[in-house]
C-alpha cells in the first residue's frame, strides 16, 4: 500500500513539474544593502533586510505570464544607506540596473541604469515586508515606502524587458507602477512619488512611460532591441540602420519635448552602447548620429561629438 502511495506521489509530482517550471518567477535580482554609514546599529539588522529584500523581489508572482526559469531578468538593485533620520528610520539611495540578452550572442544590454534619491523608509529586524497591488499605503507610510518602491522598480524593469521583446508589450506592467504611484505612502518625510517634487522621480517616468507623447518611444525599445541588437549578429549593417532609424525617432520627440526624464533614463542606459555601434559606421552616418545625440544628450555631449 505504502509503496503504491509512494508511486502514485511521484506520478503527481512529475505531471506537475512541468508546471511549475512554467510558473517560475520573473526576476533574477541580485541585491545589495551597503549601511557603512550607518553607526551604533546591529549590522545583522541590514544583513536581514537585504535577505528580506531578495526573497521579496526573487520569490513574488508579478506577472500574470509564465515566465520560464531561462526566461527571469537579471537585475542589481544597490541600497545605499546615508544616514538614519530616526530610530529605525533610514534615508539613502537606489541603485537600479537590469539587463536583457541578445540573441545569438553572449552579450547582454542594459535596459534600466538610474540611481533613485529619494528613498526613506522605516524598518526593524524581521519586520514582514508586506505589499499589495491594490492597497499600497498602510497604517505606517514609511514602513510601507521601501516596499513600494521596490515593487514600483520590479515593474518598471518587467514593462521595459517586455517592450523590447514585443510592441507595447509593456504597457500592463507600466500601468501596474502607475498605479502604486496613485496610491504611494504619503508622509512628512516621503518623496519621490509626487509630481511637484521635482522633474526626476517616479511619477515623472511612468507619467513619461504612460504619456501618448513618448509612444514613439516604445517603438524604439522593440526596433533598437529585436530588429536592431538581436539582428547584428547576421548583419551588422542591417542593424545599425535600424538604430539610426530609432535616433531618429528619439529626436522627433525630443524636438517636441526636450529633456524629459524617460529620454534621459534611456540614455543613460544606451550612451556607452549606442557609441559603440557608431564606432565603425562610416563617416556621413557617424556625424549625423553624433549631432543629434550630442544635442538629446547633454551629459554625454562632448563624448558623442568626439565620435567625429
Amino acid at each position: 500500500m505504502l509503496k503504491r502511495l509512494s508511486v502514485l506521489l511521484l506520478q503527481v509530482f512529475l505531471l506537475c513539474l512541468p508546471l511549475m517550471k512554467a510558473q517560475a518567477q520573473e526576476m533574477r535580482a541580485n541585491i545589495t544593502v551597503v549601511a557603512n554609514q550607518i553607526t551604533g546599529v546591529d549590522k545583522k539588522v541590514f544583513t536581514t533586510l537585504q535577505a528580506a529584500l531578495k526573497e521579496f523581489v526573487n520569490n513574488r508572482r508579478w506577472a500574470d505570464g509564465a515566465y520560464t526559469p531561462a526566461e527571469r531578468i537579471e537585475c542589481n538593485f544597490m541600497l545605499n544607506l546615508t544616514g538614519e533620520v530616526s530610530p529605525g528610520v533610514y534615508r539613502g539611495t537606489l541603485t537600479v540596473q537590469a539587463t536583457r540578452p541578445v540573441y545569438n550572442s553572449s552579450y547582454v544590454t542594459s535596459i534600466l541604469n538610474l540611481q533613485d534619491n529619494n528613498v526613506v523608509f522605516r524598518y526593524t529586524e524581521f519586520q514582514p515586508l508586506d505589499f499589495s497591488d491594490t492597497r499600497v499605503v498602510a497604517n505606517d507610510p514609511l514602513a510601507s515606502n521601501l516596499t513600494a518602491i521596490m515593487a514600483y522598480y520590479t515593474y518598471v524593469i518587467l514593462g521595459l524587458d517586455a517592450d523590447s521583446f514585443s510592441p507595447r508589450g509593456g504597457d500592463a506592467f507600466f500601468k501596474r507602477a502607475s498605479n502604486i504611484v496613485n496610491n504611494a505612502p504619503d508622509g512628512k518625510d516621503v518623496s519621490g512619488w509626487k509630481a511637484f517634487e521635482g522633474q526626476r522621480n517616479r511619477y515623472w517616468l511612468t507619467d513619461n512611460l504612460l504619456n501618448v507623447k513618448f509612444s514613439n518611444f516604445h517603438d524604439v525599445m522593440y526596433q533598437y532591441h529585436r530588429m536592431g541588437l538581436d539582428v547584428m549578429y547576421d548583419d551588422v549593417t542591417a542593424g545599425r540602420g535600424v538604430v539610426m532609424n530609432c535616433i531618429n525617432l528619439l529626436f522627433a520627440i525630443y524636438q517636441d519635448i526636450p529633456n524629459s526624464m524617460l529620454m534621459q533614463t534611456f540614455y543613460s542606459a544606451k550612451a556607452d552602447e549606442i557609441m559603440k555601434i557608431f564606432s565603425k559606421a562610416m563617416p556621413p552616418e557617424k556625424a549625423r548620429a553624433a549631432e543629434m545625440l550630442a544635442k538629446m544628450d547633454i551629459p554625454n555631449a562632448g563624448r558623442y561629438q568626439a565620435m567625429k
